[in-house]
């Protein structure tokens, strides 16, 4: 006697699932496309951190009494530097703080945001003379040293918000920060030129 064997079909999928498998491949492919846009864009572009940066400065006036009072006079330019070439920069938050030997003397900062264009640059003059600044004696010895060495020095530290836009690589921002030291000749109020940029945060 034969025995006849019967197949059974396999249960059909789910259409949700098929749903879900076609979902994931098209959101992939969507991904991978974008990516690819992205890496290209930013290779044909080479988008660039905007910098600040002190690129001149001067020291009319620089003394203190025997009662121990200082007054000082600073010029001070800061330029806001755009390197990308297809891309505008905005600027905003901008505010830095001059300091000597820990007293804060002046606050360089803009009224309102502003922009640099693309491949191009903004300075701004800032002219501050201090109020009369007393000093205790520690910092009294350090004045007459800096006199004596005829170099003077003043701390910089703050930074600007700066932001830029381009195509499909939308936008990005950045903190930059400014952090270094202002050197004088006290004798002539010359400055004393070293590298005096911000870093990207």
């Amino acid at each position: 006697m034969t025995k006849k064997f019967l197949s059974t079909p396999p249960p059909r999928t789910h259409f949700l699932w098929w749903f879900a498998a076609i979902f994931c491949a098209i959101l992939t492919m969507a991904i991978i496309i974008a990516g690819i846009v992205i890496f290209v864009g930013y290779m044909v572009i080479h988008p660039r951190v905007p910098v600040i940066s002190v690129v001149g400065a001067y020291l009319p006036h620089f003394s203190y009494d025997g009662a121990g009072v200082l007054v000082t006079q600073v010029n001070i330019v800061v330029r806001s530097r755009n390197d990308n070439m297809k891309a505008h920069a905005r600027f905003s938050n901008f505010n830095i703080e001059l300091f000597f030997d820990g007293n804060r003397i002046a606050v360089l900062s803009t009224a309102t945001p502003y922009e640099v264009k693309k491949n191009s640059s903004v300075d701004f003059n800032y002219e501050y003379t201090s109020d009369p600044i007393p000093l205790n004696p520690v910092q009294m010895n350090h004045v007459d040293e800096s006199l004596k060495k005829d170099e003077v020095s003043f701390e910089l530290k703050g930074g600007v918000r700066a932001q830029w836009r381009v195509g499909v690589l939308g936008s990005v921002k950045f903190l930059c920060h400014l952090n270094c030291q202002l050197q004088f000749h006290a004798s002539n109020g010359s400055y004393i030129k070293r590298r005096c940029s911000s870093r990207s945060k």
